[in-house]
């Protein structure tokens, strides 16, 4: 839930008035077996999955529990132009992604795309890091290390896709993006030549969002 007051400072003839909100607040619940610590703006959270650790001191808001409400995070912020209170909702969000993160996981497939050279990617120390070679013929291995905690494994049922897990939604799609630039068509149509890997579907281990 969210709620706003507005106040309007006075207009002057050289600068019109700017709307600024009183107090902008909004909240999230914490789920059972998921634990989380606030410190000067610096988020814990701890679940079945492992812990996550988050520094928000750059955005200008106070994120804080309720007296009595064990289980419910407020994130508001007093007297702030429309800007900055946007980020109200980025904390939130970023919050919940922590959430799921260390209870469910996130999960990105990626897919082969190649019109004649078949790309040949391994997956090397201990599915942290992958080696692709053949792409458009070239025998350069472009080697790509995945961010911590992110781990990569060929799909079981689909032939050229491979499967990045992590509890991190930051460093997972990082990685994706990592393998995926790797693989870019320099001079050339790329309307035509359209090989690479590319994200084909994100989720939560085992399902969608």
């Amino acid at each position: 839930w969210c709620k706003a007051s507005l106040v309007l400072p006075p207009a002057s003839a050289e600068q019109p008035a700017a709307m600024r909100m009183i107090q902008k607040s909004q909240s999230i619940t914490i789920p059972d077996g998921v634990t989380l610590d606030i410190k000067a703006r610096v988020v814990t959270v701890k679940g079945p999955r492992g812990t996550l650790v988050k520094n928000f001191k750059h955005c200008p808001v106070d994120i804080f529990k309720p007296e009595g409400s064990a289980n419910t995070v407020t994130v508001e912020k007093w007297f702030g132009n429309p800007k900055a209170s946007a980020s109200i909702r980025s904390t939130c969000s970023h919050m919940t992604n922590m959430i799921i993160g260390v209870t469910k996981g996130f999960e990105y497939k990626m897919r082969f795309v190649y019109a004649h050279f078949p790309i040949n990617l391994a997956i090397v120390d201990k599915d942290t890091t992958v080696e692709i070679r053949n792409f458009l013929g070239e025998k350069i291995v472009r080697r790509i290390k995945c961010h911590e905690g992110v781990t990569v494994k060929r799909s079981s049922d689909v032939k050229d896709e491979i499967v990045l897990t992590g509890n991190d939604i930051e460093k997972v799609s990082l990685s994706c993006a990592l393998i995926n630039q790797a693989c870019h068509v320099k001079n050339k149509d790329i309307r035509k030549f359209l090989d690479g890997i590319y994200i084909s579907e994100r989720g939560v281990v085992g399902g969608k969002f």
